[in-house]
């Protein structure tokens, strides 16, 4: 079986100026961005589809931006894939004071259990002297610092808020939120009423800003709970569309009422049987 030396050593194949694969010749950090991002959806599709089966190749594909970007690093003598492995390492027996008290990723856990919520504490607290750490302007610093621009925005609304939440910005339950969402859906309906395009998007970003606010209160991840959306869309959809088959009609030549009629199959579809 190949270990993780294989891998580096593959990596530095495909890479090598003479022998190596000329796509991978061409790429830099920016261009794998892409593909980054994609292997890390890849990974949460098996693992919401429960398809372990093909989980070791899609986290195979995901450990390889890294080796990918760590490639690179090498090449350029900024680091090797042994600094990562050491940077994130150090960081979590940091984080961890309550596992490895005295920074000793070997030491004898012999440390009493803490409370979930002291331990919750004392992690926000460590990653905040992390962000003071590595701000160019500390008089300057932000809750917000690290909190990536690149993130989905539903990922990035919910982590904001998160963050703001930490000092006593956020509501105390959710049913006011409830209320902000009305009233954030009244200023859609009047910024419609003017016409006014650039307003009815900031309107709805903000009412969407407030769906995410909702989201978590209540506990759920937005990301994932569009992600399920989605996907409940797309069954659903295509019963559609075999139902219509199946009864050689074009889907254009039906009104929306037969559509929903159909959607409304769909759904009873779904549930589960009663009886035996």
């Amino acid at each position: 079986m190949y270990q993780l030396k294989d891998l580096l050593h593959l990596m530095a194949r495909l890479r090598d100026p003479q022998y190596g694969c000329p796509w991978d010749l061409k790429q830099d950090y920016a261009s794998i961005v892409p593909h980054t991002i994609e292997e890390a959806y890849e990974v949460a599709d098996a693992i919401e589809r429960g398809d372990f089966a093909h989980l070791p190749g899609e986290l195979g594909d995901l450990l390889f931006q890294v080796v990918y970007y760590s490639q690179l690093a090498k090449e350029d003598g900024r680091f090797e894939f042994a600094g990562v492995v050491d940077a994130i390492t150090r960081k979590l027996v940091r984080r961890h004071p309550h596992v490895f008290p005295d920074g000793d990723l070997y030491g004898a856990p012999d440390m009493a259990r803490l409370e979930e919520a002291a331990i919750k504490q004392r992690w926000e607290e460590i990653k905040a002297e992390e962000r003071a750490e590595k701000a160019e302007a500390p008089e300057q610093l932000s809750l917000l610092d690290d909190v990536p621009a690149a993130l989905p925005a539903l990922s990035r609304a919910a982590k904001l808020q998160k963050r703001a939440a930490q000092v006593g910005f956020d509501w105390p339950e959710a049913l006011p939120v409830i209320d902000k969402l009305r009233e954030e859906l009244d200023e859609v309906l009047e910024a419609m009423a003017d016409n006014d395009s650039q307003a009815i998007a900031d309107e709805v970003g903000d009412l969407l800003f407030v769906v995410v606010n909702l989201a978590r209160h209540l506990k759920v991840d937005p990301e994932t709970a569009l992600r399920n959306a989605n996907t409940k869309f797309d069954r659903r959809f295509r019963f559609i569309e075999q139902a219509l088959r199946e009864a050689g009609r074009p889907i254009e030549d039906c009104n929306l009422e037969e559509l929903d009629a159909l959607w409304g199959e769909a759904k009873k579809q779904e549930k589960p049987a009663l009886g035996c």
